[in-house]
């Protein structure tokens, strides 16, 4: 059965330049631009490369200036609050290095975290004597009010911060941060929010948030180009933070010193992916944002209820655009391995990369493996029902 809502599915594959023969479901991890995007910073990499001082010390600070502005009308947001950085990633470990912690204090996360926040927040805990709390959320996800009572049952009087994903990265379900940012402030906590998957995915409206920092890579679903992503940070927490590199901290050019010199001027380096960012917000603009989400929901539904019908497991969540959005992640009984090294793909995906060209992650959940799809606007039903007919292919073959 071909997707309910139906749509013109590929009214906008032109704008990307994916390799013949693959069939990319993969643009959770790491999503191409579209070439309108790529041709800006070409452009502006001609520039960059015919005269340097010109552009890096006079035309950059600018520039930056002009992407941030078009960045925080986008998010709802001052343009004092926000600091260019390469990834969320990046963001988040600003943070963990200069939020406050003491022995005895707890950070709490919960159970569909990004590994590597929670790593992050481990080690910034070990350096003190502090903790990390995992907080295990309902499963079936079904009420908003049940994440968020499940995660403040978790909170005692050592809990400092909270870290909480807008949507999470394994089991792409949108979580309601609004909602645990009032309740965390009646409380006195603290919340950073893990945001790379949620601009363009949903709305980010960041002044009515109340989150205190918030990570994102604009290099996912807004696809600017590769290595972007900005940290948000609440006006009483911005003086004195420190970045990760650290170099002279101010203008160039002799400007009113201001909090992101720290960030913005990380020695010689490339900066226009950052300065592509308008391009990317115009290119959604100009498409519709309604439009994005009413088909690349339409198309995630539809791999939810197709994956659905190969495995006898329960879905992470209500089939509700509340939950999930251009993005689902199924359980499916890929088979057992043994002896996998940390990192190393399950033997379903590499056959689908390497026999079939086909891109796709697999992977372990609370001891059971998923499937995660991206739908964006160069997906099509028919590259689902690919997928769909490969698993069943692999399904056989194992047993």
């Amino acid at each position: 059965m071909p997707p309910t809502k139906t749509f013109n599915w590929t009214e906008f594959v032109h704008h990307w330049r994916i390799a013949e023969g693959c069939t990319y479901l993969n643009h959770g991890s790491f999503g191409p631009s579209p070439l309108p995007v790529q041709e800006k910073r070409m452009e502006l990499l001609a520039e960059l490369e015919s005269q340097p001082m010109e552009f890096l010390i006079r035309t950059t600070p600018r520039l930056l200036k002009e992407a941030t502005q078009s960045l925080a009308a986008f998010l709802n947001c001052e343009q004092g609050n926000l600091a260019f950085v390469p990834n969320a990633t990046e963001g988040m470990n600003v943070v963990a290095k200069n939020v406050p912690l003491a022995a005895g204090d707890e950070v709490l996360l919960t159970d569909h975290e990004y590994g590597a926040v929670v790593r992050i927040w481990g080690n910034a805990c070990k350096q003190v004597g502090a903790k990390t709390v995992l907080v295990r959320l309902p499963q079936p996800l079904q009420s908003k009010d049940e994440v968020v009572e499940a995660i403040f049952a978790a909170v005692t009087e050592k809990t400092r911060i909270l870290v909480v994903s807008h949507v999470t990265s394994p089991t792409a379900v949108i979580l309601p941060v609004q909602e645990i940012c009032q309740r965390a402030k009646q409380s006195g906590l603290m919340v950073v929010i893990d945001g790379p998957h949620a601009p363009v995915m949903v709305d980010v409206d960041l002044r009515s948030m109340g989150c205190d920092f918030y990570c994102a890579s604009t290099h996912k679903w807004l696809c600017a180009p590769f290595g972007t992503g900005f940290l948000y940070v609440k006006s009483k927490y911005k003086q004195g933070l420190v970045p990760n590199t650290i170099s002279w901290g101010r203008s160039l050019q002799g400007d009113d010193a201001h909090w992101t010199d720290e960030f913005h001027w990380p020695g010689t380096f490339d900066p226009t992916g950052y300065l592509s960012i308008p391009t990317a917000i115009q290119f959604f603009k100009e498409i519709g944002l309604k439009r994005f989400r009413e088909q690349t929901h339409a198309l995630a539904k539809y791999v939810r209820e197709r994956l659905l019908e190969l495995t006898d497991h329960a879905p992470l969540s209500e089939d509700s655009e509340e939950w999930y959005g251009s993005m689902v992640t199924v359980p499916f009984d890929a088979g057992e391995t043994t002896n996998l090294k940390p990192g190393e793909p399950h033997p379903l995906q590499r056959w689908l990369a390497t026999e079939h060209q086909l891109e796709v992650p697999v992977f372990e959940w609370h001891q059971q493996w998923h499937v995660r799809v991206s739908c964006q606007l160069y997906n099509t039903p028919e590259q689902i029902d690919l997928l769909v007919k490969l698993l069943q292919e692999w399904k056989s073959q194992t047993g």
